[in-house]
């Protein structure tokens, strides 16, 4: 993004919080996909992320004035995302796993690598508990370290870290079929 974008978008924000419906229309296309592509990993069925997409930007219209900047304004997506996704996961029951097509553009899709394993991965993060899930994706989807994510969620920085780990030795194990092994104990290591 050029230094010429970022002001148009700050001029849109501005605008928006004021009023305007078509700066408040480029905010949403500009961050729309983005949006969309998070709780589509979350909760893995279309319908529901283009509901949860809608009502994150609902929400955005009603809280405009409290988006301070274009940062905080992805920040606070990003959050209400996760957390209208994890509030879904845990009223709805789960059924069944309907993994993701292949040829779906996201966010933050890489075009390298083995495609099969990526399938494979996707269901296996479909998977874990919603807030692991959470974690995980604001993670390598999103790039965010984890006291970014503990903000987005708010949570302890700690239990992100604890998600991750957790969540990356249970996709590790299953994706190679085996228990994690626990290290070796030294001599003059406590009992």
């Amino acid at each position: 993004m050029t230094d010429g974008d970022a002001c148009s978008l700050c001029d849109a924000l501005a605008r928006a919080r004021s009023g305007d419906a078509a700066a408040f229309t480029t905010l949403v296309r500009r961050h729309q996909r983005a949006v969309y592509s998070l709780a589509l990993r979350m909760l893995s069925d279309r319908g529901k992320a283009e509901d949860l997409a809608q009502e994150v930007f609902i929400r955005l219209h009603r809280k405009l004035a409290l988006v301070q900047s274009e940062t905080h304004l992805l920040f606070w997506l990003r959050q209400v995302t996760s957390r209208l996704a994890i509030d879904r996961l845990r009223r709805e029951p789960r059924y069944e796993q309907v993994p993701l097509p292949e040829d779906l553009p996201l966010a933050a899709e890489s075009s390298s690598g083995d495609p099969l394993l990526q399938q494979q991965l996707r269901a296996l993060i479909a998977q874990l508990p919603a807030a692991a899930r959470a974690v995980v994706l604001l993670r390598y989807q999103e790039d965010l370290d984890p006291s970014e994510i503990a903000q987005v969620l708010e949570m302890p920085v700690n239990t992100v870290k604890s998600h991750l780990k957790r969540s990356l030795e249970r996709l590790r194990e299953q994706l190679t079929g085996e228990a994690a092994v626990p290290a070796p104990r030294t001599d003059d290591a406590p009992l």
